[in-house]
């Protein structure tokens, strides 16, 4: 699993895919989130919008990745 910093308090989960390389483009993860292909934290999760947050973890493709604050 891949720890992928984030700046902010919290991300979209179709931003957080091409963050965290995932997935190539926004399209292809609006495409895979549809399709019921993204879990987050072990539920499908549908919405491109979801916002993420610290320890949440995203897997898609057998990939998983956590959400970690960003260290100054």
């Amino acid at each position: 699993m891949n720890d992928v910093p984030i700046r902010d308090e919290s991300i979209r989960l179709g931003q957080f895919l091409k963050l965290a390389s995932l997935i190539d483009s926004g399209a292809d993860a609006k495409a895979a989130i549809g399709d019921g292909l993204v879990t987050v934290n072990d539920e499908i999760e549908t919405r491109r919008g979801r916002q993420l947050r610290a320890g949440d973890i995203v897997v898609y493709d057998g990939n998983a990745a956590r959400v970690v604050s960003f260290a100054l």
